[in-house]
């Protein structure tokens, strides 16, 4: 491989080799692959040109801080080595990276952006929303209250990468459900979420961790059986609009940041369409919100 192929290592500091990655241009197409693969890559798509100054793409170029995980949980740290996908401002794939590194605010602050989800799930009887308190184990915003899951498609999964009709964030929405929440992948079909838009957001956690993401917005309204993971969270419920207002406005309670947006932007909005729109039976369906938002679009928040 000529020199002018081979333009940067991405290595995070004690990464092991699967965690390493590249940045090549082969026939002008710059992208992130690991070291092993490097050789056999070939791209016909191109994702950047050196004309571009995308913040993400620089920081996804940039030497990467790290941190020792030691002292967090062994499970929390043991995720940690998840590969999140790393996207530029328009939310073009550029390669992969492992979740440590990308939620360090150090590495944030220098652009650094991946792709993830939040997923909605809603009663289909009576449209009461479940929401999850993050466990007190987590590395990022433990404690908080949220939205029923929220979480990244990976690398690490083929069909997670899989971006026409949003197919790569149901996948790991489903795959999520089913790891926090103990919901059987059977009852989340990936058909059946309703993919709304997607936000870019930037939120610390503390001074050493945070978010920085473009994260798809999903609505399901299904029948779920939860038997929650107590590493992941501390407590759930499901509520109505008036109830999750007066959780808000309860001084007692915090709430993740891109929770808080979406809830002060768009969620009662949408969920009052939702209740608007009962199908036969009554039932509620998520599907019926299809064209309620522009999806092609990702929001700067």
């Amino acid at each position: 491989m000529s020199s002018s192929v081979l333009l940067h290592i991405i290595l995070p500091l004690r990464a092991s080799p699967s965690h390493r990655t590249r940045l090549f241009n082969s026939s002008n197409c710059w992208t992130l692959a690991p070291t092993s693969l490097v050789s056999s890559l070939t791209c016909s798509t191109p994702i950047y040109s050196p004309a571009m100054s995308s913040p993400a793409i620089l920081a996804a170029r940039a030497a990467l801080a790290s941190i020792d995980l030691s002292k967090y949980d062994p499970e929390q740290s043991r995720l940690m080595d998840e590969r999140c996908i790393l996207v530029d401002e328009q939310d073009n794939a550029i390669g992969a990276m492992d979740k440590k590194t990308c939620h360090l605010m150090e590495n944030i602050n220098k652009g650094l952006l991946h792709r993830a989800f939040s997923a909605f799930v809603f009663r289909p009887s009576d449209g009461k929303l479940l929401l999850q308190q993050r466990a007190s184990s987590k590395i990022t915003f433990p404690d908080m209250w949220t939205n029923t899951c929220c979480s990244h498609p990976l690398d690490d999964f083929e069909e997670e990468k899989v971006e026409k009709d949003q197919s790569g964030v149901r996948h790991a929405a489903s795959r999520k459900l089913e790891h926090e929440l103990g919901i059987p992948r059977s009852q989340t079909p990936v058909d059946q979420f309703q993919y709304l838009t997607r936000i870019h957001y930037l939120a610390p956690s503390n001074d050493t961790w945070g978010e920085h993401e473009v994260d798809y917005i999903l609505f399901l309204t299904a029948d779920v059986t939860v038997t929650p993971n107590l590493n992941e969270i501390r407590e759930y419920k499901w509520v109505d609009k008036v109830e999750l207002q007066n959780m808000f406005e309860d001084s007692a309670n915090s709430f993740t940041p891109w929770f808080k947006l979406i809830a002060r932007d768009f969620l009662f909005g949408w969920w009052d369409e939702l209740l608007r729109r009962r199908g036969n039976g009554g039932l509620l369906d998520a599907k019926s919100l299809a064209g309620i938002a522009d999806g092609s679009k990702v929001i700067k928040m």
